[in-house]
């Protein structure tokens, strides 16, 4: 039976990874529908290349700088580089020839370690692609590479041992179930910084000041994109979880998979609502942004509200984000063409504070205190992120500049980054 709960688990880790995986094309669609068509080539391979550094950055060191109390990392770099490194996995106790029965044991998992590793990865992936949107149309492919570097391999990983890794955040009681901190808020924190310093697009602002629309080039594509981010999101937050096979695990999954969807579908009613109420239509770009805020609101605590109560929050995050992303454009002048800061950023810490209300008593801490844990971990994630990325972003920015010419941006940065236009008969 311990075996065969053992593969259960490690199945369901394994799937919820690949409909984790699975976003990295939601985001890809999602963007490349927002762009200007002379850009959608190379918004495609931001994603392409950003996920595929991920993988490799977290392999190497992100995810031993994540979780440096497990013995996985050096039977996995044994697995893939044979002979090469039986030191690494020697030194921390764990078998280098990976038998059977050692794997998913070193450091108390119920599947292996690899399916542990995989479900890890792409929410790095994640995070990175969430920066991928809202520099969108006038970064250059290069720096915009080395940042992922940086971020996937350094910067992510060690704000994300502060709360699932055993830093100090979790073992003070801040709770964040999936990330709507540590992967969202992060993401957008990160985001943020190179935007600030990149600037926006040629010809988004006019000289008094005024915000100038910059149509996307496909809404459907990008209603697709959203669509296949809500179906990854059941992996990313039911995968959360992590085991499946006992009973009090799978009612669990399901309310997650329930609160998932319904949180969703609430802030995409709000968005729309706050559209028609504000501007007389119902603007659909707000409704890809509220489903996704709604996801991201819900991610922190998936399980315990009811599921009326999940499409409240979702609710709260499609009108948060609709305010959100106005505000920025209008007022701060931040260009964010998908409005990923916002339906990552302001709604990840939406998320994140809302966990004390729905969740039951914490043992040792008053109400108070849970929430002042959960505002200390919004700081702590998002200032670090922040300082480390615009740090990063200013270092790459010194020796490369990170920003397409005005001319390039004209062209396209298809044509001058790429080479490949998306759309060759569109001219």
């Amino acid at each position: 039976m311990e075996e065969i709960n053992f593969a259960l688990d490690t199945f369901y880790a394994v799937m919820a990874g690949a409909l984790v995986m699975f976003m990295a094309a939601g985001f890809t669609m999602l963007e490349a529908g927002l762009v200007q068509k002379k850009d959608v080539s190379e918004i495609v391979t931001k994603n392409i290349g950003l996920y595929s550094i991920a993988c490799i950055m977290y392999l190497l060191c992100g995810f031993m700088l994540m979780y440096p109390g497990g013995g996985a990392f050096g039977g996995l770099l044994e697995g893939f580089l044979p002979g090469v490194f039986p030191e690494i996995g020697t030194s921390v106790g764990l078998s280098t020839s990976l038998p059977n029965e050692d794997i998913g044991i070193p450091y108390g998992m119920d599947y292996s370690q690899q399916a542990d590793f995989f479900f890890q990865v792409v929410f790095v992936a994640t995070a990175m692609s969430i920066v991928s949107g809202a520099v969108a149309g006038r970064m250059k492919l290069l720096p915009f590479f080395l940042f992922a570097i940086i971020l996937t391999g350094f910067i992510y990983p060690i704000q994300g041992y502060w709360n699932w890794g055993g830093g100090f955040l979790s073992s003070n009681g801040y709770s964040d179930y999936a990330g709507s901190g540590t992967v969202h808020l992060c993401g957008a924190a990160a985001a943020l910084a190179v935007v600030m310093v990149l600037g926006p697009r040629k010809g988004k602002y006019s000289s008094d000041g005024s915000s100038l629309p910059m149509p996307g080039s496909n809404i459907p594509m990008a209603a697709l994109g959203a669509w296949i981010l809500w179906l990854g999101w059941f992996g990313f937050n039911g995968g959360s979880t992590l085991v499946l096979s006992n009973e009090g695990a799978a009612i669990e999954v399901s309310q997650v998979f329930m609160n998932t969807n319904m949180s969703a579908a609430g802030g995409v009613v709000a968005a729309l609502l706050m559209s028609l109420i504000i501007t007389g239509k119902m603007d659909v770009t707000m409704a890809i942004n509220g489903a996704i805020a709604g996801l991201v609101a819900i991610t922190a605590s998936p399980a315990a509200p009811s599921a009326g109560i999940a499409v409240l929050i979702g609710a709260a995050g499609g009108i948060l984000v609709y305010l959100s992303i106005i505000f920025f454009d209008t007022k701060l002048k931040l260009d964010d063409p998908v409005g990923a800061i916002s339906a990552h950023g302001v709604v990840g810490i939406l998320g994140v504070m809302v966990v004390p209300l729905t969740s039951g008593d914490v043992e040792g801490m008053t109400k108070t205190m849970e929430f002042v844990w959960q505002f200390i971990g919004v700081i702590s994630i998002a200032g670090f992120t922040y300082v480390m990325s615009l740090l990063a972003i200013l270092a790459i920015n010194t020796f490369m500049p990170i920003r397409a010419s005005d001319e390039e941006q004209d062209l396209g940065l298809d044509v001058s980054e790429i080479g490949v236009e998306a759309y060759p008969e569109f001219k």
